[in-house]
């Protein structure tokens, strides 16, 4: 369910973020200049086949000064706002609440662009301080801001339905771990675009791309669902719930019972295709 749940995720971000960040190519190169593909290129040291995939998937090849068509500016519209349902279904299904759909389409839309403002800003601060291997400072300092947009992701996307204080547990484990898959990234990526460009070409870089959403919507899936259940055990125990003395003990030997159970099953069926008359191998 989860892995169902983290690749759909992964597969809405790309289709919405593919088409966003070659519109918003048009901005960076006005604001500064290095485009899309020349500030991933520098995040992750990519070179050679890796470089050249990314610099082609990224690189506008037509004037920047062309304004989107009608059809365009749809289809991003509609990718964009699929993602935001997605993500806010992800919330209503591990807090139970009822779907609101496209009732919070205002909301989404909000959320979409926090989240570039978001994706912007850290990107700043892995340029400014990123020069260590590891990149553990960029990593580190935009850990609390992570934090922060994690726990307003869930306020918004679930209308408010969610209070902030129940949604801190999923913001502190999304961000620890997500911190470990960036530092994790900055050796696992290089490779990863390199193997796909040297078999695919560009097309090579949108799997590499699908491949690293897809561990970031793992974690965020995760998260969710193991925050939902420790901002529960944290309201027991507020409340001052207990558990039976036993409970542990009974669940232990239900594992236990479960595993000789699945043991058994398993040497009757290797025994069954022993059959009577039949040489054992030696």
């Amino acid at each position: 369910m989860g892995f169902d749940r983290s690749m759909a995720l992964a597969s809405g971000a790309l289709t919405a973020l593919i088409p966003l960040a070659i519109l918003s190519n048009a901005v960076l190169t006005l604001l500064s200049d290095k485009d899309m593909a020349n500030r991933l290129i520098d995040r992750y040291g990519l070179t050679g086949g890796g470089a050249e995939a990314v610099d082609r998937l990224f690189s506008s090849t037509v004037d920047t000064s062309v304004g989107v068509d009608i059809l365009g500016a749809l289809f991003l519209m509609l990718s964009v706002l699929s993602f935001t349902r997605a993500m806010q279904r992800l919330f209503e299904q591990a807090w139970e609440l009822s779907p609101l759909s496209v009732r919070n389409t205002l909301n989404g839309l909000l959320w979409a662009l926090a989240l570039l403002l978001y994706t912007a800003l850290v990107s700043w601060l892995h340029a400014v301080l990123g020069h260590g291997h590891l990149e553990l400072a960029p990593a580190l300092v935009a850990a609390p801001l992570t934090a922060a947009f994690l726990v307003w992701t869930g306020r918004v996307l679930s209308a408010g339905r969610i209070p902030a204080t129940d949604l801190v547990p999923f913001g502190v484990i999304a961000t620890a771990l997500l911190t470990a898959c960036s530092l994790g990234a900055t050796f696992y990526l290089p490779r990863l675009f390199s193997s796909y460009a040297s078999r695919y070409g560009a097309v090579g870089a949108v799997f590499a791309m699908l491949s690293g959403l897809f561990c970031v919507m793992f974690v965020v899936v995760g998260s969710a669902a193991l925050g939902r259940e420790v901002r529960d055990e944290i309201g027991r125990i507020r409340h001052g719930e207990r558990p039976p003395d036993d409970e542990v003990r009974r669940e232990w030997d239900n594992v236990l019972d479960q595993m000789r159970l699945r043991w058994r099953t398993t040497r009757e069926q290797i025994s069954g295709r022993r059959r009577p008359g039949r040489p054992k191998p030696r």
